[in-house]
C-alpha cells in the first residue's frame, strides 16, 4: 500500500524557517519532519512514499538524493581514479517517489495530480504533523467500514489555559485539556482510489468539497485517536517537539 505525503504548501505561520525550505524539511531533532512522519509508517511496514512537492521542491529531492551518502561511510581515494569506497551501508528500506505538483496547488489538486500512481487503496497524511496511531488497526477499522475514506479524528491539546466558573465566581485555573476541544481532522487517511473522482482541479481543497460531498454520501468515516498528535504550525509547535526529542519522551518515536 502506498503511502501520500502532501508537502507542497508554503508554510507561512512558521516563516521564520519556511523561508529557507518546505515546512516539512525542518527538522526536529536534525532530521525534516517528513523523515518522522515516513519512519512511523516504515515500523509499519508501509515503504512505498510518494511525496507531492510544490514549493522549493528541489530541496525535498536533493535532500533524498544526499540521504544514503549522508547515513554511510564512505572513503573518496583520489589516488587511484577517484574512487568512492562505501564502508557502511546504511539506508531506509523505502521507494520514495517526489513529485512536483505545482507551486500554487491546493491540496485536493495535487492528489489529482498524482492519480496515475494510485490504482489501489493508499495511505494518506500531511507532511507536517506527527503522531503515534497505530497504521495497522487505522486500516482494519476502514476495511470494516467498507466505505471510501477514513481519516484520523483528534482532540488537540488547547494553547491557553482555562478557568472553571461558576456563575459570577472562578472556582480554578488550569491547563486546557483535550476534553475541553472537539474532534478535527488530523490526518492520517485510508483512500480508495475512488476518492479522486470527487476532485475537479488544482483549486480545490481536499478537505473542503471532496470530503465534504463524501460526508454527505455516507462515504467518509473516522478512526478515533486517543493518543498523541501534534501539528508543526509555528514556531512555538517546532520547539515543543524538539524538547520531546531531545529528552527522549517524543510518543511518535514508535520505531525504537
Amino acid at each position: 500500500m502506498k503511502v501520500v505525503l502532501l508537502a507542497g504548501g508554503f508554510g507561512t505561520r512558521i516563516s521564520e524557517e519556511s523561508q529557507f525550505k518546505p515546512k516539512p524539511m525542518i527538522d526536529i531533532g536534525g532530521m525534516p519532519i517528513l523523515w518522522h512522519i515516513m519512519k512511523l509508517y516504515s515500523y509499519y511496514g508501509f515503504n512505498d512514499f510518494i511525496i507531492c512537492a510544490g514549493y522549493k521542491q528541489e530541496v525535498i529531492k536533493e535532500w533524498f538524493g544526499d540521504y544514503f551518502l549522508h547515513t554511510s561511510d564512505i572513503t573518496f581515494d583520489f589516488t587511484e581514479g577517484n574512487k568512492v569506497i562505501v564502508h557502511r551501508r546504511y539506508a531506509e528500506p523505502w521507494k520514495v517517489t517526489v513529485v512536483d505538483t505545482g507551486l500554487n496547488t491546493m491540496t485536493g489538486g495535487r492528489l489529482k495530480r498524482i492519480g496515475k500512481f494510485l490504482d489501489s487503496r493508499f495511505l494518506m497524511t500531511y507532511g507536517d504533523g506527527v503522531c503515534d496511531v497505530n497504521v495497522l488497526k487505522l486500516i482494519e477499522h476502514h476495511k470494516l467500514h467498507g466505505k471510501l475514506a477514513t481519516l484520523t479524528a483528534v482532540q488537540p491539546d488547547g494553547r491557553f489555559g482555562v478557568m472553571d466558573i461558576d456563575g459570577d465566581f472562578i472556582g480554578s485555573f488550569r491547563e486546557k485539556s483535550s476534553k475541553d476541544t472537539g474532534w478535527i481532522n488530523g490526518g492520517y487517511m485510508v483512500l480508495e482510489p475512488e476518492v479522486l473522482d470527487y476532485i475537479r482541479g488544482d483549486s480545490m481543497p481536499f478537505e473542503r468539497e471532496p470530503l465534504e460531498i463524501l460526508a454527505n454520501k455516507g462515504q467518509l468515516v473516522n478512526y478515533k485517536h486517543y493518543g498523541f498528535w501534534q501539528c508543526m504550525d509555528t514556531l512555538r509547535d517546532k520547539q515543543k517537539l524538539e524538547v520531546l526529542w531531545e529528552t527522549e519522551t517524543a510518543p511518535w518515536k514508535v520505531w525504537e
